[in-house]
């Protein structure tokens, strides 16, 4: 794990410590802060275990963005220290495709050359379904393909860390729902850890292991999801997980099911996950 931003003495994490001890530790941000005109991160503490995917969640302005670009190491902290992987990736919500250049030299484009490069490009992109694109240029491909191309890109890499900074926001509702099942299986195959920009509570509650919510540049919720896998949106608790969720974002709406819901008080106060055990932040 290299150390990509430090302020004052702290450890590196040890393997089996932090949110779900028991697993090596992948990433580890401790009392980050981060002011533009404004406080952005106000003392961010958060930990991702190797193979836990985990989703960051929050009003626009929260933090969630920079948080990710600190990780990316395209930002650095004014404060605060951050543990990431040395082999870590990125897919934002543009492809970001070279147009002068072939799909498959696009999945490779910064790596080293040479003979196991298409091979490795044309793997990769069988794994997103696109190995017969392999020769086609950036222009032919539709929006879903494309972005299938930028996951492919980031899959080369190999990565112990893959970033998602809101991936599916620009695409329509059926290619958003065929790509998060790209990404669901290739994290259950390759397991690396993952972080997950997005607004869309659905979708961290199809995908995460954890939900994280930022507000006003802290972390209000940290809390496992708790679903058995594969999820789909009519599964039994998956609209009390969102619920939860939406009224931590202060989205509320009317409750069907009786009882409190998961991770609540009597009253249906969201529980603080600081003052819970097993919760951290």
């Amino acid at each position: 794990m290299s150390r990509s931003t430090s302020a004052g003495p702290a450890a590196p994490p040890r393997p089996g410590t932090g949110a779900q001890a028991g697993g090596e530790l992948a990433v580890q941000v401790r009392a980050a802060r981060k002011t533009f005109e404004r406080p952005v991160l106000d003392g961010v503490d958060l930990a991702i275990h190797a193979g836990e995917f985990v989703a960051l969640l929050g009003a626009s302005g929260s933090g969630k963005t920079t948080l990710l670009r600190i990780l990316a190491g395209l930002e650095a902290a004014d404060d605060g220290a951050v543990w990431v992987p040395p082999t870590r990736t990125v897919v934002f919500q543009e492809p970001r495709l070279v147009p002068s250049q072939k799909v498959w030299r696009n999945v490779v484009v910064g790596q080293r050359g040479g003979r196991g490069a298409r091979e490795a490009a044309r793997a990769a992109l069988a794994e997103v379904g696109l190995a017969e694109w392999a020769d086609a240029w950036p222009s032919t491909l539709s929006g879903g393909q494309a972005q299938r191309v930028a996951l492919a890109r980031a899959l080369v890499r190999e990565p112990r860390l893959l970033l998602l900074d809101e991936p599916f926001a620009a695409l329509d509702a059926l290619t958003r729902i065929r790509m998060r099942e790209l990404i669901g299986e290739h994290c259950a195959r390759h397991r690396p850890a993952v972080l997950l920009v997005t607004h869309d509570v659905d979708e961290a509650v199809v995908l995460a292991d954890r939900a994280v919510v930022l507000t006003d540049g802290r972390i209000s919720l940290d809390r496992p999801i708790g679903l058995p896998r594969p999820r789909a949106v009519g599964d039994p608790g998956f609209a009390q997980a969102r619920r939860l969720l939406l009224e931590e974002l202060g989205v509320h709406e009317s409750r069907q099911a009786e009882g409190p819901i998961p991770g609540t008080t009597e009253n249906g106060k969201p529980v603080d996950a600081r003052e819970t055990p097993g919760f951290t932040t």
